[in-house]
């Protein structure tokens, strides 16, 4: 099988700069910092680094001792670390902070339809009736890692459920590709634009579904995951530009290129093991690495981002400054590469 062409030495600077200046922003116990301690936990499994793994550690600890705050999913991104510390360190005061996120998930968070998690982003309604792809990350794949971790048959079934559901409503089946959110009142997609780190979450999510969950072929839902997720690359392979990246709106040429969904994108290429993806990954791993400062800065990347108005609402957020979401995402695609002569295709399809 073609291999993916990097330098494993330029590999591990970049990876050891992005931790370091990662760990140097004083984010607070939400997504931003979900993402990114996400990122730091894979660099750490992928490089063998253990300090890493410590230097999250010390972070969440103050931030415990500091108190937590009102669970939502997007704050629910952070039971990734807790997952992570428990197994590494075996203290199970990790696990309980995971386990509230969960009885969150499973008991308070605001739902609609067929149980499909509603997204939201603070204690408000925020977004009534609303699926965001970006629930994928938040919740949807952390109750998965948790329900394998937990042995919770009901856990992974709704962990299922949800990328189920978020595939029936936000896929566009005419070309594979993602929109950012779906309206089950008004019973459309919005303004309907195909944003790029929708789309990774999608792709990055739906790629780890078959490495963490055992027999996933025993799962009828898994199917429906790996068919997704399979239409989805074949597009977006098409829309990678000469970069290696991918644009914020990704069928938009006037749009800037967009480094968190480039990175999450390409990082699901390495996991599917599809040998005809290799050009692909290949390219973005030099422009995923070009867009990393000597002093771990991955550069732009886009602003946090609702599901906006129109073309314009998405062209102008700000790609100026560094973000947890960024650093995590590109931790993650370069830790899937110093791994992947280890991987091969889950011939799911």
């Amino acid at each position: 099988m073609a291999s993916i062409a990097f330098d494993r030495e330029q590999v591990l600077a970049a990876i050891d700069a992005v931790v370091r200046q990662t760990m140097r922003m004083d984010m607070t116990w939400d997504w931003p910092c979900g993402v990114g301690y996400y990122g730091i936990c894979e660099a750490a499994r992928a490089t063998g680094r253990e300090e890493y793994l410590q230097l999250v550690k010390d972070r969440v600890d103050e931030y415990i001792q500091l108190g937590l705050p009102t669970w939502t999913v997007n704050t629910c991104s952070m039971g990734h670390a807790m997952l992570t510390l428990n197994a590494w360190t075996g203290d199970d005061t990790y696990r309980r902070v995971a386990e509230e996120k969960i009885d969150y998930l499973r008991n308070r968070a605001l739902r609609f339809g067929d149980s499909v998690l509603q997204h939201t982003v603070s204690a408000k309604n925020d977004f009534p009736e609303q699926c965001w792809a970006d629930t994928l990350f938040m919740a949807a794949y952390f109750m998965l890692r948790a329900g394998v971790a937990w042995q919770d048959a009901a856990l992974i079934d709704d962990a299922l459920n949800q990328y189920y559901w978020h595939i029936r409503y936000l896929q566009d089946r005419k070309n594979g590709l993602w929109y950012h959110g779906y309206n089950n009142i008004t019973k459309d997609h919005m303004s309907g634009f195909y944003w790029g780190r929708a789309n990774a979450w999608a792709a990055y999510t739906m790629s780890e579904v078959g490495r963490v969950l055992p027999e996933c072929y025993l799962y009828p839902k898994y199917m429906d995951i790996a068919g997704s997720l399979s239409e989805q690359l074949a597009e977006l392979k098409l829309l990678q530009t000469e970069d290696g990246l991918w644009r914020t709106l990704l069928d938009d040429p006037d749009s800037y290129e967009e480094v968190s969904a480039s990175a999450g994108i390409a990082a699901a290429m390495v996991n599917r093991g599809n040998p005809l993806y290799v050009k692909y990954i290949n390219k973005s791993v030099k422009g995923i690495l070009a867009n990393i400062s000597p002093e771990g800065r991955v550069l732009n990347v886009s602003g946090g981002t609702a599901v906006m108005k129109d073309r314009e609402g998405y062209r102008n957020i700000s790609r100026d400054w560094t973000q947890g979401w960024g650093q995590g995402l590109a931790l993650t695609f370069l830790a899937k590469v110093l791994e992947s002569g280890a991987k091969d295709a889950d011939g799911a399809l």
